[in-house]
């Protein structure tokens, strides 16, 4: 197990130690039993850990239409006795509780979350999940599917049943998206359902009305399934006994509460996200689960805001939030003709963006390049299409130069947001260094310098593990592409310039940081040359930097504070060890990307994380490398820790993404489904 993770075990042992005295008895007893028959070894770390949550915080099956809990399985005589009192009230909760499943996803996703009826005909899941299927209308409030894998909106229904050793199904469709909330409100929404002929819907559970008190008895109904990011899976798979997809009950305890936020101890996976909360003593549902994190705490929307935002809804007053869009950046739907449409977004006095989907997606770009603020700087400019790559992509630059020519270089500065605002360089986490060092002045260093920039290369792999750039929006300017060079401070054997570049089935070479990022201030043209060196490049297919990833950091600028509009980013590869050889090189299938920034609406740093995958299907019939989807996705900055190695130190507690929302992977198809904070 990680050192991570067995610090934050030890923390949540305590805890529950503390909260729940009856389990910590029976524990107590059980493993001091397990100790004294010598199957146990005290460092065996995972056993324990398994034993403590199988015990402890067990995962039960639900079998026989939604109405029996399977209790005679559980480890624990405590929760045994505390589950066979609660069963009768279960009852009234297990069948109005389903699985939130789709058809026609563009990646063949089956199924999202979980969902349960709240009242009548509406059913109730957190926003992740239903902004995955359906996304604000043109049309005022109302709500659309997004389209599907045929250009065909996506359809939706809820299967009340969906249990181990059972083929039974109770599906309904959803027919209205009634709302997904906005911004930074609460994780919910809500979708109406109706009956297929002959079969009635379940009555809805019954709600709690009175306060809920911390120690309360728990559990959370719903579909737990596995994670492939899990930071401990052998863990995951011992407490969920390799059972997945189908409808469990885990039971725990209220660990906490806020005034917009409840805290429980249940066993949870990405699946649960619209689970039901139902308290064990009342046997009434008492919230809506939206997120959790491993050995420290889950949570919830407690059930009186759920139905305050229900309620709003349904007397036809929502409260949308704007945190998406900026007050002075109106977007106008334009028009629909022939399937195809086009919304107009103003950027500034002299800048508009008008964008058609027909499901290719073009832009037009109407305007002089003169900036909001008057300076003649593309300050605030969308995105443009510099990074991608071009005819000239092969081109090289006429002359080499020398380590000495570098000593100049400033690189990344941590201080660039504010000098009590520190941003850090990322710090390797992993065990084996994979580091490229070279000599500097007689010392030796591992951090290549640019203008505005900074590298770390991997030794084994010969490519950028990060680029670190300093972004100026306000002095940010237009520069000509140069040719690609090498950099003269490191070995050319350690750096791939031509292997596997070229034109198709080769690769195009992916800037890290892009060109346009450094190209700002005094020496924008040194940053602009700076960033054509192979050190800051990575095998990427021709048409990777394109679409929401190339718009990022441009988004994020017409979010940052606008008195100085800066960012920091930071940008990778995921290396991984079964990364596939072409053309004589390991090639990355992920990368990753970090922005930081002080946000204009709240005046605070703010820091979110990217990934964007190039998924490769190899056939046994041909060599050729493929690659399937590009897929964007926003992530939470502590799972891009774990897979790249890294540590961002204070960013990743800044992510709004940092409770680990649990719900399938949620591509970003437009910049308006950012969370920033």
């Amino acid at each position: 197990m990680r050192e991570d993770s067995k610090l934050l075990f030890k923390e949540y042992y305590r805890s529950l130690v503390k909260n729940d005295p009856d389990v910590s008895k029976e524990l107590t007893n059980n493993l001091a039993r397990v100790e004294s028959t010598g199957a146990w070894p005290p460092e065996n770390d995972f056993q324990l850990e398994a034993i403590v949550l199988r015990q402890g915080r067990p995962v039960l099956d639900i079998k026989e239409g939604a109405a029996e809990i399977v209790i005679q399985e559980v480890e624990s005589q405590v929760w045994k006795d505390r589950l066979t009192i609660a069963a009768e009230s279960l009852k009234k909760h297990i069948p109005a509780v389903g699985r939130i499943e789709v058809s026609n996803h563009p990646r063949g996703i089956p199924w999202l979350g979980t969902g349960w009826l709240i009242r009548d005909d509406i059913v109730v899941t957190n926003r992740h999940v239903a902004e995955i299927f359906g996304e604000a209308s043109a049309r005022g409030a109302k709500f659309d599917f997004r389209p599907g894998l045929d250009g065909n909106p996506m359809n939706a229904k809820i299967d009340f049943i969906e249990e181990f050793d059972s083929v039974a199904s109770h599906e309904s469709p959803v027919f209205e998206i009634v709302h997904i909330e906005q911004g930074g409100g609460p994780d919910v929404a809500f979708l109406r359902i109706q009956p297929k002929p002959g079969h009635a819907l379940p009555p809805s559970v019954p709600i709690a009305t009175d306060p809920i008190s911390d120690g309360q008895q728990v559990a959370v109904i719903g579909y737990p399934a596995r994670d492939p990011f899990f930071p401990e899976p052998a863990l995951m798979d011992e407490i969920f006994k390799h059972r997945y997809d189908k409808k469990r009950l885990a039971p725990g305890l209220v660990t906490g509460q806020t005034s917009v936020r409840l805290f429980h101890d249940c066993s949870t996976l990405g699946g649960n996200s619209g689970g039901e909360i139902v308290s064990l003593e009342t046997g009434k549902a008492i919230a809506l689960h939206f997120a959790g994190t491993l050995f420290q705490r889950n949570h919830a929307v407690p059930i009186a805001i759920v139905l305050e935002r229900l309620d709003a809804v349904l007397r036809g007053n929502p409260t949308r939030s704007s945190q998406n869009r900026r007050s002075n950046d109106p977007e106008v739907n334009i028009g629909t003709a022939n399937g195809i449409k086009l919304q107009s977004t103003l950027q500034g006095s002299n800048w508009r963006v008008i964008e058609a989907t027909v499901p290719i997606h073009i832009r037009i770009e109407i305007g002089d390049l003169v900036s909001a603020n008057g300076t003649g700087a593309l300050s605030n400019a969308v995105a443009t299409s510099a990074s991608t790559p071009t005819a000239d992509d092969d081109t090289f630059a006429t002359t080499e130069a020398r380590p000495e020519d570098y000593l100049d270089r400033p690189g990344y500065d941590p201080k660039f947001l504010g000098d009590d605002l520190e941003v850090p360089l990322p710090i390797l986490v992993e065990e084996e260094d994979d580091t490229l060092t070279f000599e500097s002045q007689g010392e030796t260093k591992h951090i290549l310098d640019y203008q505005h920039f900074s590298v770390l290369m991997s030794r084994s792999r010969r490519m950028c593990r990060f680029s670190a750039v300093n972004i100026d929006g306000k002095t940010s300017q237009r520069t000509t592409r140069t040719g690609w060079q090498y950099d003269p401070r490191i070995p050319k054997a350690q750096q791939i310039m031509k292997e596997c570049y070229g034109n198709a089935p080769r690769f195009s070479r992916g800037h890290m940081t892009r060109r346009e990022d450094p190209a700002w201030g005094s020496k924008a043209d040194l940053g602009n040359r700076d960033s054509m060196h192979a050190t800051n490049a990575v095998p990427q297919m021709q048409i990777f930097n394109a679409g929401v990833w190339l718009a990022l950091e441009d988004y994020a600028l017409q979010n940052a504070r606008q008195d100085d509009m800066r960012l920091c980013v930071f940008t990778g590869p995921f290396l991984e060890r079964n990364d596939p050889i072409r053309f004589e090189v390991k090639v990355p299938i992920t990368f990753w990307k970090v922005i930081a920034f002080i946000h204009d609406e709240t005046g605070e740093l703010c820091a979110t994380g990217y990934t964007m995958s190039q998924k490769s299907f190899i056939s046994d019939e041909q060599e050729e490398f493929v690659f399937g989807r590009h897929e964007s996705s926003q992530r939470p900055i502590r799972e891009i820790e774990r897979r790249a190695g890294l540590s961002f130190g204070i960013l990743s507690d800044l992510d709004p993404l940092n409770e680990s929302t649990e719900s399938q992977l949620l591509p970003l198809t437009s910049l308006g489904q950012i969370r920033f904070f």
